[in-house]
């Protein structure tokens, strides 16, 4: 590794994901360094850009990586908020380690390439397990969804019984009810962007957390062979929720209380509709156009067909023939056939008529 001027002389580390996924042979994703033994000033004083909130956390001068100062955090309140945070330059790397989540992730990696394993990560991420760290894991609700996060993105790994046990504890004594929508969101939609989004769903319902972080979703297998086949098939983060919302009594009430993005609950209030027209015996044009309207497709294409991409996981579509169909109707000038109403009352009935007309003639 080439020099670096402005670490040079501080004993710093890599950590977390990067030294786990090196690890495991995956690609290279953002490296996350500790300093140990280092003051805010001095970083300042090298030309670190300090970032931190709660804790100093800076940005190399160059390369904008994070360099967080080692620190150590005691449990001051409810929830994943309720901590405060000693970086004292007496903190060690393994009391830094210690305060994280897994043992696969508080793995450090020094600039000569040793590893510092003080809790065995190495060993766990070689057995394929998922295990915390220590009793303090319990402290902040947020590592419950990170792990059942983890175990979608790594699906050969398995959750430690004592850990499990752990997650139902901390559910049981109500600690996950301190966690904020925006931040089960957060994690859900990264869990729904991993290779296998039903062992996510899996463990918040096995500890019981998906009730408290998710209330009124509905939970079932046809529901997760479906985002494990929309997550094979690259559908939109859009199109995932809304099949997650497949066996919800109502996703609009759901979207609203994660504050999910207004296109996914778009999706979640569509998908439902153009499932039960699909589900129609005999097509015809008006069922068609019917749906076209209730989905706004001539106004949002794009959006209706990955509609019918969502629909395809769980039941047979044919996209080419509603494509076919959704081009006659566009096909139409709006406009040309609203001069032809004999006033305003009418426009709207002509306009469809044509509409309905070029969508019979392209069946």
């Amino acid at each position: 590794m080439m020099q670096d001027p402005f670490i040079d002389g501080l004993e710093v580390y890599v950590v977390g994901g990067a030294v786990r996924d090196a690890l495991l042979q995956l690609p290279a994703g953002d490296r996350d360094w500790v300093v140990v033994g280092a003051s805010p000033e001095e970083m300042a004083k090298r030309g670190f850009i300090p970032v931190g909130g709660d804790f100093p956390v800076f940005l190399h001068p160059l390369t904008k990586e994070e360099y967080a100062l080692a620190r150590t955090e005691r449990k001051s309140g409810r929830g994943y908020k309720g901590f405060t945070f000693y970086t004292g330059t007496d903190v060690t790397l393994e009391e830094d380690l210690k305060r994280r989540d897994l043992t696969v992730n508080a793995i450090a990696r020094s600039m000569s390439g040793e590893l510092f394993d003080p809790l065995n990560g190495v060993k766990d991420v070689q057995a394929r397990v998922l295990r915390h760290v220590g009793p303090a894991f319990e402290e902040d609700p947020v590592r419950i969804l990170r792990l059942a996060r983890f175990t979608a993105r790594f699906v050969d790994f398995a959750i430690a019984p004592e850990t499990r046990a752990l997650c139902k504890k901390m559910v049981q004594v109500g600690e996950v009810d301190a966690l904020v929508p925006e931040r089960v969101w957060q994690e859900l939609a990264r869990g729904l962007f991993s290779a296998m989004p039903s062992r996510m769903f899996g463990v918040l319902v096995d500890c019981g957390a998906s009730e408290r972080v998710m209330p009124g979703w509905g939970d079932s297998e046809q529901m997760r062979l479906a985002v494990d086949r929309a997550a094979q098939t690259g559908l939109s983060l859009s199109a995932r929720f809304a099949l997650m919302c497949l066996h919800t009594q109502d996703p609009q009430v759901l979207a609203k209380h994660l504050r999910a993005p207004t296109e996914c609950a778009d999706m979640s209030r569509l998908l439902p509709l153009v499932l039960s027209a699909l589900g129609v015996s005999a097509m015809t044009p008006e069922h068609v156009l019917a749906l076209l309207e209730q989905c706004d497709a001539i106004r949002k294409p794009e959006r209706f067909i990955e509609l019918l991409a969502a629909a395809g996981v769980v039941t047979e579509v044919s996209v080419e023939h509603w494509k076919h169909w959704l081009k006659a109707v566009m096909s139409i000038d709006a406009g040309a056939a609203a001069r032809s109403a004999q006033s305003p009352q009418q426009i709207k009935v002509v306009v469809r008529q044509a509409r309905l007309e070029a969508l019979t003639a392209a069946f």
